[in-house]
């Protein structure tokens, strides 16, 4: 993409709130005191000063160094870590600690790793789940390389939404998107859903900005519903730095609006959908249906024992002479 492209002056409705919230201030030193990183800050999110005012924060697991390199994407690309094995007892204490009823966890793609880091994501679900009970457990994962094995390992641990963005239009990707595929992508959202028999929110989101083009942006809404994805997210994209890919367009907040609407007749049950909007921008606005709540957590519940019908139980043999005296 031509770097000449890009418009180096935004328009008057892309403006970030700095902070004045004490909040912001206590939930910058939780993350700090618990050694955890953010996407908020390695992403360089303009809303993470209205977020941690708020005491929510994104949490990206498995380090910051990333094995892929998009082109729009401000998280380092460089040889990553090895995982912490106590770092999703420390995400854990932090959802505590703050006293979160919605999470977002979300990890830098782990191409080092046989499994992309989804055994990782398993062990940070559980230890939210174990530690705050009752709380919605959101995952914005990478594609694990389309391996279902490695999928599998974090849908077992039935997180309530799953999250897998899209990012762009088909015609963009190989552009926009280092080593990921659309209609990969697509698929890692559809065997998510069908892993769990639908017993799960879907979602996904895409970044306007790039040169896509109308027909593209609603043919990407089609093909996302064909895929049993029910919530999306619409944003701006903004360049993080002049490495990146440029800006080719700051989309109006009327359009912003209009693109919702369209997407909520074709069939989304939820979008949220402004130049400012990120995946996990107000994450807790969307919850899934509480029958939905309540039957992921009955069969967590179920395969650890901790609800069992009588049919399962043992119950004590009775003794020869109790059964002479009843005949």
């Amino acid at each position: 993409m031509d770097p000449t492209l890009h418009r180096t002056q935004k328009p008057d409705w892309i403006k970030v709130r700095l902070p004045n919230n004490p909040e912001f201030w206590s939930t910058k030193s939780l993350i700090n005191d618990l050694n955890l990183v953010t996407v908020c800050e390695e992403a360089q999110c303009p809303n993470r000063w209205e977020c941690w005012s708020q005491k929510t924060a994104t949490f990206m697991i498995a380090g910051e160094k990333c094995t892929r390199a998009c082109g729009f994407c401000a998280v380092k690309t460089a040889k990553p870590d090895a995982l912490e094995a106590d770092e999703p007892a420390r995400v854990a204490e932090a959802t505590n600690r703050m006293g979160l009823k919605h999470v977002v966890i979300t990890a830098v793609a782990r191409d080092d790793l046989r499994d992309g880091g989804a055994e990782h994501f398993n062990h940070t679900i559980t230890a939210i789940r174990e530690a705050n009970p009752g709380i919605v457990i959101e995952v914005l994962v990478p594609d694990f390389n389309d391996r279902d094995w490695a999928l599998q390992m974090v849908m077992a641990a039935r997180p309530h939404i799953f999250n897998h963005n899209i990012e762009t239009v088909e015609r963009l990707t190989p552009l926009v998107r280092s080593r990921a595929k659309y209609h990969r992508s697509l698929t890692v959202l559809k065997k998510a859903n069908q892993m769990v028999d639908g017993k799960i929110a879907t979602k996904s989101g895409i970044m306007l900005g790039l040169g896509e083009r109308r027909e593209e942006i609603l043919q990407t809404f089609d093909d996302l519903l064909e895929h049993d994805v029910t919530v999306m997210t619409l944003g701006q994209y903004l360049r993080p730095t002049p490495k990146h890919l440029p800006v080719v367009e700051f989309i109006h907040p009327d359009t912003f609006a209009e693109y919702k609407e369209i997407a909520l007749a074709k069939g989304f049950r939820h979008v949220a959908s402004g130049p400012l909007v990120r995946s996990s921008y107000h994450a807790a606005d969307f919850k899934p249906e509480a029958d939905i709540i309540d039957t992921i957590e009955a069969e967590v519940r179920a395969a650890k024992g901790l609800e069992l019908g009588p049919e399962h139980l043992s119950l004590p043999k009775i003794k020869d002479n109790l059964n002479q005296a009843l005949a």
